[in-house]
């Protein structure tokens, strides 16, 4: 009996190390000739399926919507103009206000034109026997535009960053005549990293807009630029760009299948220069685009990047707006001559301008209505042969009753518009549970009446698991790119940033890191710094969607990503 309770010991311990030793084979060997992303995408997808199953999801019956079919009417989602600040108030009645680009019209290396303005109205300066004043409004050059273009607020006078803009206001209708070509100077650029400068010195001899836009359509190098509908840099990077692709013709084919070449390369556009910069730092970009008084005053761009000009230079035009009478065209024409005293032209190079003034624009100012053009061709091929698809993630917790609901669906009922029928859209609702209101299916008219209808249905109550919300917008992405893999993912979470129930944070993070899905946040009422950290994983945006200007933010970050 000894001897055969022996031999069963050794056979069952022999079992056990053959059992052992086959399941590491099997460990090791599973992964054997799979890159290290597919190890991580399969390892992802099953922790995808793990927090999934873990959560409480079911499915709405889609019901149909009325919906609009009206163009969008920018002047209705612009907020009233007190949005934007007085930098500096009147201090007679003899007075023009003046729209300023925020490089010159805000504070401290960025508040120039408010410092010189002030000292204006402290001068007692007499225009036509009367004492005279001017008023600054700090507002971006894209934005002002667009109040100046649909009428919804028309200043006497306008600075915007470079003359473009003004080329655009003049074709709208509005009466423009230029006061001064020039206020201060400044210069677009192509940042590089020093690394990827020199790469491209080496094997193109030098770095400008063709050698940079022919290495990006070659795939070569990341490169992001800014929305060319807000801003300044970005309209003239495009302009610029297809410039380059026929100078005879920047909307002609040739310069249409260039772009789309060079476009089908670009991973990122950004709603901000401070959204681009961010992603930069993260060492997601080999470059971007930027002013010259920015990089300057940026000590972390500096030592590591190169500034290459490019466009046409940025030296904040001066123009009269409508009929004005000739006392406040005087007011213009005196403040202009003012400005331009070597004084205050000292202190602008103090604050960054007025460098690189060998640089001379290789371009010829453009035509205003071939502007616009440019900037539809843009919205229409900027994602190439990519369709995008995307999941918008609306928070229906209890802490969003009343006014902070009601402008989220005011928010999206108005800012779809924007979303292009070539995408594809879906809509997830979270509380303590979470809810599939409307599968992605392309945004058709079918699709944008069913997304109208489930807006409309949302109500309010309950915890906030806004995890578990982001976790079934990610396995939706995920089923829609195994039938359409080269589609764009995208989520979008409307909430007020309080998550008090389901996953958090650091349980889905590294799943985020992996899909590499942007999640932009739009935040009402809300802890936004709570959103900020999801949309930073990514490199996306973040929106305080405060009262008056939630439409028109979010249609601009429709338009850029969508």
């Amino acid at each position: 009996m000894a001897k055969k309770s022996k031999f069963f010991l050794i056979s069952g311990i022999i079992l056990v190390v053959v059992f052992v030793l086959v399941y590491v084979g099997v460990t090791l060997t599973s992964n054997l000739g799979k890159t290290k992303t597919q190890v991580t995408a399969e390892d992802a997808a099953k922790r995808l399926n793990k927090l999934y199953s873990n959560i409480s999801v079911s499915m709405d019956t889609p019901i149909k919507g009325q919906i609009d079919l009206n163009p969008v009417d920018v002047a209705d989602s612009l907020p009233e103009i007190s949005k934007f600040p007085i930098t500096v108030n009147n201090t007679t009645n003899n007075f023009v206000e003046i729209f300023s680009s925020p490089e010159k019209g805000g504070t401290g290396v960025d508040g120039w034109l408010t410092e010189v303005a002030t000292e204006f109205n402290k001068a007692n300066i007499n225009v036509n026997g009367k004492p005279a004043s001017v008023k600054i409004r700090n507002i971006a050059s894209g934005t002002g535009v667009d109040y100046i273009k649909s009428g919804k607020y028309i200043p006497d006078a306008i600075t915007p960053s470079n003359e473009l803009w003004g080329e655009m206001i003049k074709a709208s209708g509005v009466k423009t005549q230029l006061v001064t070509k020039r206020l201060v100077g400044n210069v677009p650029g192509i940042v590089l990293s020093k690394a990827k400068y020199d790469a491209l010195v080496d094997k193109y001899g030098s770095v400008n807009v063709k050698t940079v836009t022919e290495a990006i359509a070659n795939n070569e190098f990341s490169m992001g630029y800014t929305d060319p509908f807000a801003s300044s840099t970005g309209l003239n990077f495009l302009v610029t760009a297809l410039n380059t692709f026929d100078s005879s013709n920047i909307l002609g084919d040739k310069a249409v299948q260039g772009f789309e070449k060079f476009q089908a390369n670009v991973p990122f556009t950004a709603s901000t220069t401070i959204q681009m910069r961010d992603a930069a730092k993260s060492g997601m970009l080999d470059g971007f685009v930027l002013e010259y008084q920015t990089f300057v005053n940026a000590s972390d761009l500096k030592s590591g990047y190169v500034f290459t000009p490019f466009g046409v230079r940025h030296d904040s035009p001066l123009y009269a707006l409508g009929d004005l009478p000739q006392e406040k065209l005087d007011v213009i024409k005196k403040f202009a001559d003012f400005v331009a005293q070597d004084k205050y032209q000292n202190t602008a190079k103090e604050k960054g301008f007025n460098s690189l003034e060998e640089y001379k624009s290789e371009l010829a100012v453009v035509d205003g209505n071939l502007l616009s053009s440019a900037q539809k061709l843009w919205k229409e091929k900027k994602n190439g042969n990519k369709a995008i698809a995307a999941v918008f993630v609306t928070d229906v917790s209890g802490s969003m009753a009343g006014e902070p609901l009601n402008r989220l669906k005011e928010s999206l009922l108005k800012g779809q518009k924007f979303l292009g029928r070539d995408n594809s859209i879906g809509l997830v609702s979270y509380s303590s549970d979470v809810t599939i209101n409307l599968p992605i299916g392309k945004y058709d008219t079918n699709q944008q009446s069913m997304f109208v209808g489930a807006v409309d249905s949302l109500q309010a109550s309950g915890g906030t698991a806004t995890f578990d919300g982001i976790v079934v917008a990610l396995k939706m992405l995920e089923d829609e790119l195994a039938v359409n893999p080269t589609s764009k993912p995208l989520i979008f979470v409307l909430s007020d940033g309080e998550t008090n129930e389901g996953h958090t944070l650091k349980d889905i993070k590294s799943l985020i890191e992996t899909y590499k899905v942007p999640i932009y946040t739009i935040g009402y009422n809300a802890n936004i710094k709570a959103l900020q950290s999801i949309s930073s994983i990514n490199e996306a945006a973040s929106i305080n969607a405060d009262t008056d200007d939630v439409v028109y933010k979010i249609g601009n970050l429709f338009n850029v990503q969508m």
